[in-house]
């Protein structure tokens, strides 16, 4: 099963970390398209953040694990789009887990 979890700042909701492990097992390696819908969202989503707010994220990846600490950026601009994005693959990975619940779950969890 595949676990995401949403680190959320309580004042404002904002996301300050994220965190993808495991896999899906919906079907065969090479062959899992729940795995590779997850893969795709969260790593297309790392991908954007740096092409389209202009910062890298201190990520960190690995076999079926993704991870990020999210910085508050200087730039309100930059850092709107930043989170914008990020709601964007909440919102992705939250209909991937409606569709697949016994393949993906998501957690929010509040500082």
């Amino acid at each position: 099963m595949i676990q995401v979890t949403f680190v959320r700042r309580a004042s404002d909701r904002r996301i300050v970390s994220f965190a993808v492990e495991g896999h899906a097992k919906y079907a065969k390696p090479g062959k899992d398209i729940v795995c590779a819908g997850v893969s795709a969202i969260s790593v297309g989503t790392v991908n954007s953040i740096e092409a389209l707010a202009g910062t890298e994220l201190p990520a960190s990846m690995n076999n079926g694990w993704l991870s990020s600490d999210i910085p508050q950026l200087d730039n309100q601009e930059a850092d709107a789009r930043m989170q914008l994005l990020l709601e964007s693959m909440a919102v992705m990975l939250d209909t991937i887990a409606q569709s697949y619940d016994k393949h993906v779950v998501i957690h929010e969890q509040l500082l």
